[in-house]
């Protein structure tokens, strides 16, 4: 009742004060921190109700999308949501792009740790196996480093860079985001490629998959569609079960003001 009432309070607001054709909905995304009818259909509502309402956006995406079949946990969606959301806070995200990429270290390298989630249409694009780094662990991921050649994955969040073509063949370059954490990745050249020793041959064979220098590696199978699709400003959230992880953009106020300014876009969207 209250996703309704207050959705529809944020579309009248915003229909009053913006005679803009649907057409040019898209367009407003990469300001709506500066525009006011937005800004005021959300001065509408408090606080709470704003969280209220993004919590039922975070849970209907986990659910519609099938997340918790997939394997991934409501905990670390909403972590990546909320990067994501301070992300586009700041013009950072390609606008034309509502996808996600989720890696879960904490399960072992014989999971599908790795989800590519389109949060408009709520699917799974792609739930896959990755590789982590080679001093990070065995079959799971336990030592984590921001140093060079130390040959360990980095957590927290990137947003993907451009494609190269390296020893691996077709290669993302990816930006991290978290001082401290992974904010040396271009450096290091930490990219996501792909590898033959991540598929599920290589698991029957040693148990495990084969380990990188410290990138997130694919089956090379899916390595041109995951680079392609993810490629070029897009989210991509790291988790690990280090409790000393602290990020700039896991910031929930900015999450939930965020998705409070988007929310009447998006439905006027949608409905057409």
């Amino acid at each position: 009742m209250i996703k309704t009432a207050l959705t529809s309070l944020a579309l009248c607001l915003f229909s009053v004060n913006t005679p803009v054709a649907s057409s040019n909905m898209a367009s407003l995304m990469p300001t709506l921190e500066v525009n006011a009818p937005l800004a005021s259909a959300s001065a509408a509502i408090s606080f709470t109700e704003k969280q209220m309402l993004f919590d039922d956006y975070v849970l209907g995406v986990y659910e519609d999308a099938k997340l918790k079949k997939a394997g991934l946990s409501l905990e670390v969606f909403k972590k990546a949501i909320i990067g994501y959301q301070n992300f586009k806070q700041h013009n950072m995200l390609a606008p034309a792009k509502s996808i996600i990429t989720v890696i879960d270290f904490t399960k072992t390298s014989r999971d599908k740790r790795l989800w590519i989630i389109d949060l408009k249409s709520k699917k799974v694009l792609f739930n896959t196996l990755v590789a982590h780094g080679r001093n990070s662990g065995e079959d799971k991921a336990v030592e984590f480093s921001n140093e060079f050649n130390s040959y360990k994955s980095s957590m927290g969040f990137y947003i993907t860079n451009k494609t190269y073509f390296g020893k691996h063949g077709l290669s993302l370059r990816l930006t991290g985001m978290d001082e401290n954490y992974n904010s040396n990745a271009m450096e290091r050249a930490i990219v996501m490629h792909g590898a033959d020793y991540v598929s599920d041959s290589f698991i029957k064979q040693y148990g495990r998959l084969g380990r990188s220098l410290g990138c997130p590696a694919l089956p090379t199978a899916v390595t041109k569609e995951v680079v392609e699709l993810i490629k070029d400003n897009t989210c991509l959230y790291i988790h690990t079960a280090d409790k000393t992880y602290a990020s700039n953009y896991l910031d929930p106020t900015v999450a939930v003001e965020m998705y409070a300014l988007e929310m009447p876009v998006l439905e006027m969207h949608a409905s057409n």
